[in-house]
């Protein structure tokens, strides 16, 4: 069972931030694609501002049935549209994905791979990820380089799939968060800026894989 036009949406957007995670947004469905749906800007429940998205957020969705029942779903922004009112585009989820119980381990899966970083001021160097998702992925930076919150970085990140493919994918990121490491490291954790669909999917496909293989051990 999928929401509905003019159906009302409840959203979590998922965050570095456990503050941030546990803010509840509301939206409508506007439109409904083969493959996605429009929804409206979310506005804060409680406190009624509007809450921007970015390309890649990942989120955990809710609407209601008639018998006031909750469905659940994850999903990501997809991109945006501009009409009368800014809209927002989502993944449409499988049917059989929607659950009447919450799901809060967004997909993120503990992955050590190769990740090359160019900053702004157009420092290169190579790190290693701490986990990767379809929303962000946070990598471990030597002592060395100096980052920001809020920097946006270029980074190409390359995958091996189990059929023996490798990917390279580019994208830019936001640094959200960064973590001191007793090693004297920093954890630098990241949110998509920029990626294009395609490159997503290649990410999210990686992800699947990664998860299938920790089911199974």
């Amino acid at each position: 069972m999928l929401p509905k036009i003019n159906d009302l949406v409840y959203i979590q957007v998922a965050s570095e931030l456990d503050k941030e995670e546990k803010v509840e947004y509301k939206s409508r469905i506007s439109e409904i694609e083969e493959d996605s749906f429009l929804i409206e800007v979310p506005i804060n429940v409680e406190g009624g501002g509007l809450k921007k998205l970015y390309m890649g957020d990942e989120l955990s969705i809710y609407f209601m049935t008639e018998e006031g029942v909750k469905n659940y779903f994850n999903t990501y922004v997809l991109g945006f549209v501009n009409e009368n009112i800014r809209l927002v585009r989502i993944r449409k989820p499988d049917p059989e994905s929607i659950t009447k119980i919450q799901r809060r381990n967004f997909l993120r899966v503990t992955a050590d791979l190769e990740v090359a970083v160019r900053t702004q001021q157009n420092v290169r160097f190579v790190a290693r990820t701490e986990d990767i998702g379809g929303g962000g992925f946070s990598f471990y930076c030597e002592p060395q380089y100096t980052l920001l919150e809020g920097d946006i970085l270029h980074c190409w990140l390359l995958l091996p799939y189990k059929n023996g493919a490798i990917e390279h994918v580019p994208m830019e990121a936001q640094i959200v968060r960064k973590k001191k490491l007793d090693t004297g490291r920093t954890l630098v954790m990241l949110k998509f800026e920029s990626i294009s669909d395609m490159e997503r999917q290649k990410l999210i496909r990686y992800c699947f894989e990664r998860q299938f293989d920790f089911r199974n051990r």
